[in-house]
């Protein structure tokens, strides 16, 4: 196999296209679940093939309790350098293995803590906060099912149109007193719109899985950013959609953007980021047409071509990948005695 057995790891540097032109030109419901299923294949790969390379490599140093036909030199053959790589392996895994337990423990923690938080307070989808700090975000999770009197304007208003109780068991929209002195009623109605819309769409799923695939390979951060952009991106047509006004959803995001602080955690999604980021392309997208394409361009087109031949030079890189993992575990479980 030679340094093929290594592409695993770096072939994810082949999805960066596919990201950025899935961002541009794909539904961004159609990107972020594109992306974040290749995300989460490119990650699966790349530590498997990390455990194998730690297998091979490490498998003919001594007091090794792995079987002794996996240190023949046919199976060190597969390897180049199988000892230093082995050894790398080793430490690589061991952080892959760290960062990912951190990150998934960090989400869940501040899930908890927020929905500690909010158990005092009225029952229904809308959780307004005191605080003058300006934020709003979706916390998904078991919620009430039905919305209370005293949840606030937004609760009234998806009773109204059927949608609060059955958002409110998928989680809680959280809101502060500050957010809210900010925007007007209209622009209230947008982000109480957008903020459903994560929830109804469990974008913190996506979220969490481009996350844990970036902590498992570094390359594919740039899909981790282009999921966050996306999923956001969905949340706005949604928004926009339910409530009919594109140029008020696109205020919204401006104004929010302008003194949100963010949200308590990376994979919980929020109103508006509070650096400018994506921002503006999002206000940008939102004064135009709504997209209405859910497949890729046609391939006649320039656009088209270019995302066709990003989308299969992944695609292959995938498959290559694939192909070197299945190939090093056929060697080791030839030389496995049982």
């Amino acid at each position: 196999m030679g340094v093929f057995v290594f592409l695993p790891l770096v072939l994810p540097l082949t999805a960066l296209p596919v990201a950025h032109l899935a961002a541009l030109h794909l539904h961004p419901r159609v990107a972020t679940r594109l992306l974040s299923a290749l995300a989460a294949v490119l990650a699966v790969c790349s530590t498997l093939c990390l455990g194998l390379l730690v297998v091979v490599g490490t498998a003919q140093l001594p007091g090794n309790p792995l079987p002794d036909a996996w240190s023949d030199p046919e199976v060190r053959e597969a390897v180049p350098y199988d000892e230093i790589a082995g050894k790398a392996a080793i430490v690589a895994l061991a952080a892959v293995a760290v960062s990912c337990a951190s990150a998934a423990w960090r989400h869940r923690r501040v899930r908890r803590r927020a929905q500690e938080a909010l158990a005092g307070l009225p029952g229904g989808e809308l959780a307004v906060l005191t605080d003058e700090a300006p934020y709003a975000y979706a916390l998904p999770g078991p919620g009430p099912t039905r919305t209370g009197d005293g949840a606030g304007a937004g609760d009234r208003e998806g009773a109204g149109d059927g949608t609060g109780a059955a958002a409110g068991g998928r989680g809680r929209i959280v809101v502060s007193t500050g957010m809210l002195a900010c925007l007007d009623d209209q622009e209230r109605d947008a982000l109480i719109a957008h903020e459903r819309a994560h929830l109804a769409g469990r974008h913190h799923r996506f979220l969490l899985t481009v996350r844990l695939a970036a902590r498992a390979n570094p390359l594919l951060r740039p899909l981790r950013t282009a999921v966050a952009y996306t999923s956001e991106r969905w949340a706005d047509e949604d928004a926009a959609r339910v409530t009919g006004e594109r140029t008020v959803v696109a205020r919204a995001i401006g104004k929010a953007a302008l003194v949100s602080r963010g949200t308590p955690a990376p994979t919980l999604a929020g109103f508006a980021a509070p650096s400018p980021g994506p921002v503006p392309r999002r206000v940008a997208a939102l004064l135009g047409p709504a997209p209405t394409a859910v497949h890729w361009p046609s391939v006649r087109s320039a656009v088209g071509l270019a995302v066709w031949a990003a989308a299969a030079g992944t695609v292959g890189s995938a498959l290559s990948s694939a192909n070197a993992m299945v190939t090093l575990f056929l060697v080791l479980q030839a030389a496995t005695p049982f």
